[in-house]
């Protein structure tokens, strides 16, 4: 029995000692000896030189086009200036130098009485282009205006129209713009001209002297129908004519064979004046002959044969 309270007195003493016993003081963290730090030595960023950009060597078919861009170019020549328009001479195919400048509007007047078709330029972001018109009726006029957003610019533009097409070169400068451009034509005021001197011609009288009271319409003309068929033919009695309808001049002039008593083919001296054969004889009947393996033949005879006789008795 007392060996047992020994041994729970022994249990209870222990934690009393444990409780009573002076806190031990906290042990100073020590650190533990390290090796000196180490530089660390950052490479630099490797340079790389930069690269040339590659020279595009053109190809023989872009110098051909090149050199024959730079050949069709027009420029802008003092002596074709009116005031301040540039007057070109149209002729197709042909590049058109126009000059332009920022806030500045350029004009490109077309034809009088010319439509437009359609306008399309290389670079519509940067350039602006529109269309206005002036006058009425015949004298009715399209303009076209045309205008950069910054210098150093470089486009083309193709205007078609019921007529032609224009081709034009558009470069922008610092200032430096062209008020107007426009155009003659040489072509048109050549037709014109011919034109002019078919009608006379038309108008002209066949032949100097003509007594309409001696006249004779006593012909009719047969056989084939070409567009040359002539519409008819007479005589004054010294001279025969055949008239032409007006498109005979732009064909082929067929040759005339005038008929002989036994039907061989004569050739007889005539001239063309104007729509009209002029042959310097009469004949009872004649051949006009075109062609070699099918060929085309109109022929011309004479009636009222009596009647030329007691006319010619009278």
């Amino acid at each position: 029995m007392n060996r047992i309270l020994l041994s729970a007195s022994a249990l209870v003493a222990v934690p009393a000692l444990a409780q009573t016993s002076p806190p031990q003081p906290p042990q100073a963290a020590t650190a533990s000896p390290s090796s000196p730090p180490v530089a660390t030595t950052i490479a630099p960023p490797s340079v790389v030189p930069p690269v040339a950009p590659r020279r595009h060597k053109p190809s023989p078919a872009e110098l051909r086009v090149r050199t024959a861009n730079a050949k069709a170019t027009q420029e802008p020549a003092t002596p074709a200036f009116v005031n301040a328009v540039q007057v070109y001479p149209y002729s197709e195919g042909v590049l058109y130098r126009l000059l332009a400048a920022p806030e500045r509007v350029s004009d490109i007047a077309l034809q009088p009485g010319e439509a437009i078709v359609s306008v399309a330029a290389g670079d519509t972001a940067r350039w602006t282009v529109g269309d206005t018109t002036s006058g009425a009726g015949e004298s009715r006029r399209v303009h076209i205006l045309v205008k950069p957003f910054a210098t150093g610019l470089s486009t083309n533009l193709v205007i078609t129209t019921d007529r032609r097409a224009y081709h034009l070169q558009l470069d922008s400068t610092p200032a430096t713009a062209m008020a107007a451009l426009s155009w003659t034509y040489p072509q048109d005021e050549m037709i014109a001209i011919r034109r002019q001197q078919a009608a006379a011609e038309a108008a002209r009288p066949v032949a100097a002297g003509l007594a309409v009271e001696r006249l004779d319409f006593g012909y009719v003309v047969a056989g084939d129908r070409p567009a040359w068929r002539p519409l008819r033919a007479f005589d004054d009695g010294r001279q025969t004519f055949v008239e032409f309808p007006a498109s005979v001049g732009v064909g082929e002039a067929p040759p005339l064979f005038v008929i002989g008593d036994r039907g061989e083919a004569q050739l007889v001296n005539y001239r063309m004046s104007g729509r009209f054969y002029v042959v310097d004889r009469l004949f009872d009947t004649a051949e006009l002959r075109l062609g070699t393996k099918k060929q085309v033949v109109v022929r011309i005879s004479r009636t009222g044969i009596d009647r030329r006789r007691q006319r010619r008795t009278s």
